[in-house]
């Protein structure tokens, strides 16, 4: 993970409990229906299918929730997931936070 990436990632994990009600804890049941569009390259259950597709599975929800802001900002750069992350609401994200989190 290059220093730039991981420096967004570390601020914004420590910046989205300031947020408050905007990543409030998620639905762990509501993002696995949600998460439809993620198995084709993320797999069935989050395990990911081969590079770039990383494993989501077990992924805390703060890393979760930043990778998927710094796609929705543009700050972070892969085609398919900056048009997904850009149609989620931040429950949307909260809830598939709950449900790769819960998936150890």
């Amino acid at each position: 993970m290059n220093r730039k990436l991981r420096l967004t990632l570390i601020t914004s994990a420590l910046l989205i409990p300031l947020a408050g009600g905007a990543y409030a804890a998620g639905d762990a049941a509501a993002g696995k229906g949600k998460a439809a569009a993620c198995t084709s390259c993320h797999g069935a259950n989050g395990e990911g299918n081969k590079e770039p597709n990383t494993k989501i599975a077990g992924l805390d929800s703060a890393k979760f929730t930043a990778a998927i802001a710094a796609y929705k900002s543009g700050e972070k750069k892969h085609m398919m997931m900056e048009m997904f992350a850009k149609k989620l609401s931040d429950a949307d994200v909260a809830d598939l936070a709950a449900y790769y989190a819960s998936l150890k």
